[in-house]
Order: C-alpha cells, then structure tokens, then sequence
C-alpha cells in the first residue's frame, strides 16, 4: 500500500509470469482492482525477456524504488524481494501438472 500525490491511498501489486514462447514477463499496476477487467494493460509490463534471473533483477529494482518512495513518505511496507526459489515451485508446479 502506498499513497498516490494528492495522499489517497494506492494498492501497488508487481507480479512475474511466464507467457508462451518462454517469455518471462514482469508487471506492476496500481490499483488493479479498481479496473473493469483483470487483464494487465500493456503499460503494466515492466521487462519481458527470456531468463529468469533478469526477470528477477528488473521486479526487484521496481520493487526496491517503490519501497524507497513509501520510506521517504514515512510509511511502512513489509514487501520482500522476489526470489529463483519462491518463483521455481511455482513453474514447476504449472510445467508438471499441465
């Protein structure tokens, strides 16, 4: 959760996907939930490439410059840093019960 410029809050959501053709995809939208669809919007995409380990790099520098925004606005946050084994379990779950 952050706040936007006027001080409304906004709900900050990243995520990392794997799309066909072996692309990984990293995203970040602000208040997805207010949109009428779930479909992330083109501008939502943050880096699309082929190795995990620079999807990985580009969500958490996004990540880590939100962060740095909600601590010099003196807010909290508890979001930690994407990780290849938090990620992994995840593709491979996908990959073997397909």
């Amino acid at each position: 959760m952050g706040v936007d410029d006027v001080g409304r809050e906004e709900r900050i959501v990243f995520w990392i996907e794997r799309r066909p053709g072996a692309i990984w995809v990293v995203g970040r939208a602000v208040n997805p939930e207010l949109r009428d669809s779930d479909e992330a919007r083109a501008d939502d995409v943050i880096f699309e490439g082929f190795e995990l380990g620079d999807a990985l790099e580009h969500a958490n520098n996004a990540l880590e410059d939100d962060v740095r925004v909600l601590e010099q606005d003196g807010r909290d946050s508890d979001a930690r840093p994407f990780t290849r084994k938090e990620v992994l379990p995840l593709l491979e779950r996908w990959f073997f019960n397909r």
